[in-house]
């Protein structure tokens, strides 16, 4: 599994957990068949029990089997580029699902009148334009995983909307076979779903050479009482002090979106080993971050820890959506080429915890922990054998022997010893 940045193997063994002769967790319609349970039992092993198991995200499964960073939109309010944002992803070999909110566990697995099934996963496999009728219609093809069941509204495989398509565009674009997989308008996937999600995979899982890959950052972190745990920006005393990490956006994109040029990259904020705590009553952290644009003045420069006086003073030039208590935070920007300070914070201050942020970005771009520089100036002190007192002196030999030397505990020892004086 992947955690953390680093893929880690799980040994278990094959006792699995039942009830009355039956698996108590995931199991498959097939009696023999015990691969899920055990990669289950892999995965409850990692993260402390099963009980750790409850609550997940989609996206923490996403993660944690690819290596990948999940993104995920809710289609009621969708960005503007919303479509070339699938193009671009598919383009990457990214992993797309999407599905349909259910309001009561009635609803599971229910199929519309258009032959859509609520609380179902999807895929995305396709994102094309075509002409139709002398005008351009974005078209999103969808795959159900059960091989059946297909949409029958607009655009579907015996739609006569597809006679009005170029016939050579058309063939390369349908197979009219019951397959689970069907094109439907893009108008109609928004209006129809409720969410779609975006696994963006690494460069070292893209074996093939025709995707697009994104350039890759992973930088980690933590926070500590009386130190680097400062808290949001409602906590200015002591927001400053969070942990801040330098970003150096050199290149565009090669592609404008809706005539908007700019560095495109996500960024991913995890806090590590917290479902591990839940046996000790500790849960997730609520947490996002703020990107700084860095003052004119202080551009090129390294290591500049921004102060409490900047941030009283000036906004955050982009910001996680929300402060949330899931394992990730993650959202995607686009900003002109220049230089930005990320900081990560929970939502109180003095909250300890340890974190990783990676940042997923088109062109290749800079990044480096920024920190005050700490130096000791200590004036050494030259003392000679009569600066010594006796009675130390005789504490000393009596503990230490012959060897002259003393443990850390016999230290302690004559420390106490000399200031109970």
């Amino acid at each position: 599994f992947w955690q953390y940045g680093e893929w880690v193997e799980v040994v278990v063994d094959d006792r699995l957990p039942t009830k009355d002769g039956e698996l108590l967790f995931v199991h498959s319609a097939e009696g023999s068949e015990f691969w899920s349970a055990l990669l289950e039992k892999a995965y409850a092993k990692i993260n402390g029990c099963y009980e750790a198991l409850s609550g997940g995200a989609t996206t923490e499964g996403f993660e944690d089997f690819t290596g990948g960073i999940a993104e995920w939109y809710e289609l009621r309010k969708p960005p503007p580029n919303l479509f070339k944002i699938i193009q671009k992803a598919l383009e990457k070999g990214s992993l797309l699902g999407c599905s349909i909110d259910i309001t009561s566990a009635a609803d599971s697995e229910a199929v519309t009148y258009q032959k859509l099934v609520k609380g179902h996963a999807y895929s995305v496999t396709g994102a094309e334009e075509v002409e139709s009728s002398g005008s351009l219609q974005k078209l999103i093809r969808i795959r159900n995983p059960w091989g059946q069941v297909e949409w029958t509204g607009k655009w579907n495989d015996n739609c006569p909307s597809w006679n009005t398509v170029d016939p050579e565009v058309r063939a390369n674009l349908t197979e009219r076979q019951e397959d689970g997989e069907f094109w439907m308008s893009f108008s109609d996937f928004l209006r129809h779903y409720s969410r779609l999600e975006i696994c963006n995979l690494t460069p070292d899982t893209l074996t093939c050479d025709s995707y697009k890959k994104w350039k890759l950052t992973k930088m980690d972190g933590n926070w500590r009482r009386g130190s680097t745990a400062g808290g949001c920006r409602n906590y200015p005393n002591t927001f400053w002090m969070n942990p801040q990490y330098l970003i150096k956006l050199e290149e565009e994109d090669e592609d404008e979106e809706d005539g908007e040029r700019g560095c495109t990259f996500l960024v991913g904020l995890i806090q590590k080993h917290r479902r591990r705590q839940r046996k000790m009553g500790e849960d997730m952290h609520t947490i996002g971050f703020g990107i700084y644009e860095v003052p004119e003045e202080l551009t090129g420069q390294t290591n500049i820890h921004l102060g409490k006086n900047f941030f009283l003073t000036t906004r955050a030039r982009e910001r996680s959506d929300t402060f949330i208590n899931l394992r990730e935070v993650l959202n995607r920007f686009k900003l002109p080429p220049g230089e930005y300070v990320l900081v990560p914070s929970t939502f109180e201050p003095h909250k300890d915890g340890d974190f990783c942020i990676r940042v997923f970005s088109e062109k290749k771009a800079d990044y480096q922990a920024v920190d005050d520089e700490i130096e000791a100036n200590i004036e050494e002190i030259d003392a000679n054998e009569e600066d010594i007192d006796d009675g130390f002196r005789r504490l000393f030999v009596q503990l230490a022997g012959e060897d002259a030397e003393i443990s850390a505990f016999e230290l302690q020892t004559i420390l106490r010893r000399v200031l109970a004086k």
